[in-house]
């Protein structure tokens, strides 16, 4: 993470415990230390201007060492804002994993210490990425009063229960089709390095047949798995079905998996049992509204297989149950109501075969349904990859953000694709690099498919 280079810069090591009221900085300030187990670091520029942007980091893998805290996603964007003279903070979170509710109570720990420490902010933005963006929007429906906005980036906005329910479907039809004898587990997972190894090396073995590939796009199919991974090459032609499904294997096997078939056991854990079921799902009906049903047809019409004879072999084994106090767990850490009380500014890639471009579609359900739709907007990159934004695209999303804050009100000119696209090729330079590659400004307009879970926004947990 680039360091902000700060005239009189002040570096502070805080202890654990956040001690009585002290004077508010005037200059530039670093600070770094522990809140209780959580790192946390603080940066405040020059002349201040009194808002403060709380990030939220995404996920890291359970048994892993705890990340460094990170007051910003890094490169041009955190700079950007150290430049306009707001502050940045965050938290590194109590634990790893699906650390929701260490995440919330870390980061309001952290606000309050920001307050006695830095002094009060006039307005907090919350903003995060990936795991960060379900962190970001929860903490604002959690806490409406702490919070101006929010700008959650490739958020998981489907909420917990309806993000592994969708994950189960995954695994569950992955061996169900491909490995109905082996010893793969999907969920109360025992050793989760070796599933997770067992399931690599079964997609290797079918990815080698025509059968196996038609199934792996199944699997792919039924999550709305996209069918592009690479984001600094071009998206394979809506007809290239070889191409899509490919792709749909690469995100499975290198992304996808790992979250399926071992860090399912830390949120077990975490949870006190299985928060996942597919008793009463239709696998059939899922397909039929996948934007990659036409995919799934076409290959397994060219292996010889027979597609309504697997899904009705999916739909006759769905009889997974949750265990309804992990269910519960889940739901609180979280599951969306849509009551929105600040503006929120969500980002997403078409192509993000890890957190599907349906969450946000999922989060606008909510949010209509409560009658909050203005206070909400989405924006969309026309891109592959998971929060693969460049830096200009991000920035350019704040300055949106930050006027609708400043005037009360959606500027719906400067939210349209030509508008973000000019205003995000001006920053030039490194802002417009996506690993390592330029990248032109790639807004579109864009309505994703509906999130493909039954029960994806809702609080049904079948008994």
């Amino acid at each position: 993470m680039r360091k902000l280079t700060l005239a009189f810069l002040v570096v502070f090591t805080a202890a654990c415990t956040p001690s009585g009221n002290s004077p508010p900085h005037t200059g530039a300030a670093h600070l770094a230390g522990r809140i209780g187990a959580a790192a946390y670091t603080i940066d405040v520029p020059n002349d201040w201007n009194g808002t403060l942007f709380l990030w939220s980091h995404g996920y890291v893998a359970p048994g892993g060492e705890l990340n460094q805290a990170e007051a910003g996603p890094g490169g041009e964007a955190t700079a950007w804002l150290a430049n306009q003279h707001y502050a940045t903070a965050g938290s590194a979170y109590s634990s790893t994993g699906w650390a929701l509710e260490d995440a919330f109570k870390d980061q309001i720990d952290l606000l309050d210490y920001f307050s006695t420490h830095v002094g009060k902010p006039k307005r907090v933005v919350a903003w995060g990425g990936s795991l960060g963006g379900i962190i970001t929007a929860g903490l604002v429906q959690l806490n409406p009063g702490r919070f101006a906005a929010a700008m959650p980036l490739c958020g998981v906005l489907s909420g917990g229960i309806a993000t592994w329910n969708l994950e189960l479907d995954s695994a569950y039809a992955f061996k169900t089709l491909l490995a109905p004898g082996s010893a793969l587990q999907v969920v109360h997972i025992k050793d989760g390095a070796a599933n997770l190894q067992l399931a690599e090396s079964i997609i290797n073995t079918v990815n080698a047949t025509a059968q196996g590939r038609a199934r792996l796009a199944l699997v792919g199919g039924l999550i709305d798995l996209p069918g592009w991974f690479d984001p600094t090459k071009l998206e394979p032609a809506s007809t290239n079905y070889a191409a899509q499904a490919q792709a749909q294997a690469t995100w499975e096997s290198r992304v996808d998996f790992p979250f399926a078939f071992q860090y399912r056991t830390e949120l077990e854990a975490r949870a006190g049992g299985n928060p996942s079921w597919n008793i009463g799902v239709d696998y059939a009906q899922m397909l039929a509204a996948s934007p990659e049903r036409d995919e799934v047809t076409a290959l397994y019409k060219q292996a010889g297989l027979d597609l309504a004879a697997d899904l009705r072999v999916l739909n006759a084994g769905a009889t997974i149950k949750a265990d309804p106090a992990a269910a519960a767990y889940l739901q609180r850490y979280i599951t969306f109501d849509g009551q929105l009380t600040v503006p929120v500014l969500s980002v997403h890639t078409t192509g993000d075969g890890l957190v599907i471009v349906p969450n946000e579609s999922a989060y606008a359900q909510v949010v209509a349904a409560a009658g909050k739709q203005d206070l909400l907007r989405q924006l969309f990159v026309h891109r592959a990859g998971h929060c693969a934004f460049t830096s200009a695209e991000i920035i350019t999303a704040l300055k949106v953000l930050l006027k609708r804050i400043d005037t009360g009100r959606w500027d719906d000119a400067a939210l349209q694709p030509d508008a973000l696209n000019t205003a995000a090729g001006k920053l030039g330079g490194d802002a417009g690099k996506i690993l390592g590659f330029k990248s032109d400004p790639s807004f579109v307009v864009y309505r994703p498919a509906l999130y493909p879970r039954p029960f994806a926004v809702g609080s049904i947990i079948p008994a």
